[in-house]
């Protein structure tokens, strides 16, 4: 015991290193890892290196990095905070709620919506201090609650949008057309922290909290004074940034912030703060939260997937975690055995060499993908061109580099769009960049675009998931000279040169309404399950849909509308909930690929003889529920041609082949497509049933 509490004290400050005093915590290391990112991107990603990227980069980490500058002192105190991701959703719903459904200004509902933030703060707080609650386990429950409130408030329904440009200069605009606006927040925001964290008693007593919150009560600390001020600060934090991501995508939406608070406690975490409590830095904070950014803006500029980016944030994160255990086991140890910390301690500098070394190797693995690539380019190139073009090919002598975004890279419906638009790149010799978000995520559609533009692509075509959303970012693209095309859903039509429509909403719509009232006899009870129901196309639909029942069947009744979210096992849950609160649904109509199996599963387990089902899917995800009778038809088009189609006339646009005005588009072995305005449209809907579904394999 004598030796545990003889330990020879640390230095002062005055007396330490200069390297000590700027990077108490070896930032420096990270520092060297993030200068290391910058080297190897900087060679293998395409105008990595510009003003224009780094303030890009710098824009891209605002929402992030604010809940991840509050979340600092709460990890440095032992605590957590899970719900600074929902408090972003409810805080952006109340914000468009008062100012479009209540009538209020937007400085009263931005300010409204700030006091929205530090009351759900408050709550957290209440919990935490008063009645002692675990912070994992108060924060995991207001995480569902906040979230929860804010899909309540909008029926899950309800996005906001058509906010003032002024508003949206808050985050979209550029003060000196480079610089972003948000900066003018986040620099100021980082200093004020860093000062109050680091220079003031204030802001040192959270070290103190963290090593130990009884012995802090001894020394004086008015902990729970302190614990009530950062998580309502926490909050508030979170309700600004919710401001700046509106602002940002143009829309309000109760799924804002999906999975930030994760990426914000990474950034601390990689930054050095221990989940143990007692140590952090805002400066380590700030150079973890653009070690993953830069990451993500590096990897996407050199071409490569988007989900390596949360690999290796993972990986440096478990790795990161694991060592400071063992620390902390190794302090247990010393304090028990005499033993010098020096001799024992796992040390944040070995932290720092075994993130740069898994981060290393995994850059090197990128840059060698990089290397091959561009090898096999070069000698296609020497070789010439190995396949004879089919006819109504148009002639393009500049190799165009085509980027394509689904909004969904998993979703099996895009998979089949990309064989399409694979077969069509080899025909006509572009290069295809096929990248997006793993799920339907606007703001992940808006990252890309981003980097897209950065790296100079030749044409952007895009599955547009929010209109509002990606409108302003696709305009920057043509005000960059790129050509915009939309493929599947559309945005707002000064964003893009040209459509490439399926076939046209209401041709949809109104061939999936008497779809449904042949199968139901033109009356009774049925239900939607869609996929987003932010999701412009669907919504489309949907219009369509209701003005074909009010023109020709008013004895159907569309009883509700559910969200999949893209997913057929949401599909399956949600239509076992309409079963049973609806139970007089004849019909259950999913206009999502991936709905109408999830759909097609529920009623088949639920022996519901007297229900059916429609949609829109593919042949090969139906076919089995087909040949049973579960479902009758299915309405769609030829996925693969789409992405051939969207290709053909991507190629075309970048080549000065096709233009405003052309009547028609010659498109390989599609031969002639027409083009209706700005709209190029592969075709009419079609049925498929029994009767001819073993014609289709895709």
């Amino acid at each position: 015991m004598e030796s545990s509490i003889s330990q020879e004290p640390r230095p002062l400050e005055t007396e330490q290193a200069w390297r000590g005093r700027i990077f108490p915590n070896n930032e420096w290391i990270l520092l060297i890892v993030l200068i290391g990112e910058c080297l190897i991107f900087s060679v293998t990603g395409s105008n990595f290196l510009t003003s224009g990227n780094a303030f890009e980069i710098t824009r891209l980490a605002v929402e992030i990095g604010l809940l991840a500058l509050v979340m600092t002192p709460i990890i440095i105190t032992g605590g957590i905070d899970l719900s600074v991701g929902s408090m972003m959703g409810l805080s952006a719903v109340v914000m468009g709620g008062l100012w479009r459904d209540a009538g209020v200004s937007m400085p009263v509902a931005i300010a409204i919506t700030l006091l929205v933030g530090l009351l759900g703060g408050a709550l957290n707080a209440a919990m935490i201090t008063k009645l002692k609650a675990p912070p994992l386990i108060v924060t995991l429950g207001t995480f569902s609650l906040f979230r929860g409130i804010g899909e309540g408030l909008t029926r899950g329904i309800e996005n906001y949008s058509g906010f003032s440009p002024s508003f949206l200069f808050l985050g979209q605009g550029y003060v000196f057309g480079v610089i972003p606006t948000q900066l003018f927040i986040f620099v100021p925001v980082i200093a004020a922290v860093w000062w109050w964290m680091h220079r003031t008693a204030f802001g040192r007593s959270f070290y103190a909290i963290g090593f130990s919150q009884e012995g802090s009560r001894y020394a004086g600390i008015k902990v729970r004074r302190r614990l009530n001020f950062i998580y309502c600060l926490s909050g508030l934090a979170a309700s600004l940034a919710a401001v700046i991501y509106v602002a940002h995508l143009g829309q309000a939406k109760s799924d804002a912030g999906t999975g930030y608070e994760l990426t914000a406690i990474a950034a601390v975490v990689l930054g050095g703060a221990s989940i143990f409590g007692g140590r952090g830095t805002v400066l380590g904070t700030v150079l973890g939260l653009f070690a993953i950014v830069i990451l993500q803006n590096g990897l996407r500029l050199s071409g490569q997937p988007s989900e390596l980016a949360g690999v290796l944030t993972g990986v440096l994160l478990v790795a990161t975690i694991m060592l400071d255990r063992l620390s902390r086991h190794s302090e247990a140890k010393t304090a028990s055995y005499g033993i010098s910390q020096e001799e024992f301690e796992v040390k944040n500098w070995q932290i720092g060499i075994l993130s740069g070394v898994i981060l290393a190797a995994a850059l090197i693995v990128a840059g060698s993908n990089w290397l091959l690539v561009r090898s096999i380019k070069d000698e296609r190139a020497a070789a010439g061109p190995t396949q004879i073009q089919p006819a109504n090919v148009p002639v393009n002598t500049k190799k165009s580099v085509i980027a394509m975004m689904p909004k969904a890279k998993g979703d099996p419906y895009f998979i089949s769009c990309k064989m399409g638009a694979e077969e069509a790149a080899k025909e006509v010799g572009a290069e295809l960049l096929w990248d997006g978000p793993t799920d339907l995520d606007p703001a992940k559609q808006n990252e890309v675009v981003e980097a897209w533009i950065t790296r100079g692509v030749d044409v952007i075509a895009v599955s547009v998931e929010n209109k509002e959303g990606i409108s302003t970012v696709l305009r920057k693209a043509r005000a960059k000279g790129i050509k915009v095309v939309t493929w599947d859903a559309d945005a707002e039509k000064d964003a893009r040169d040209f459509l490439i429509n399926q076939a046209t909403p209401q041709g949809i719509g109104e061939t999936l309404t008497d779809e449904a009232a042949r199968i139901m006899g033109s009356k009774g009870e049925f239900a939607i399950i869609t996929a987003s129901l932010s999701a412009a196309n669907q919504n489309e639909w949907i219009k369509y849909i209701k003005q074909r029942l009010a023109e020709k069947y008013p004895d159907m009744k569309l009883v509700t509308i559910q969200p999949s979210e893209g997913d057929r096992d949401r599909a399956f849950q949600e239509t076992q909930n309409v079963l049973k609160v609806y139970p007089e649904v004849k019909l259950v109509m999913g206009i999502a690929a991936p709905a109408v199996p999830g759909i097609a599963e529920a009623v088949k387990q639920s022996a519901r003889k007297d229900v059916k089902v429609t949609g829109l899917s593919l042949p090969n995800m139906c076919k089995p529920y087909i040949k049973e009778g579960i479902i009758d038809s299915i309405v769609l088009w030829n996925t693969v041609d789409l992405g051939y189609l969207t290709v053909y006339a991507s190629n075309a646009l970048s080549g000065g082949n096709f233009k405003a005005g052309d009547q028609k588009l010659p498109a390989g072995r599609l031969k002639e497509i027409e083009v209706v305005g700005d709209e190029v449209r592969l075709g009419k809907p079609f049925i498929f049933n029994r009767d001819n579904i073993d014609q289709f394999n895709f």
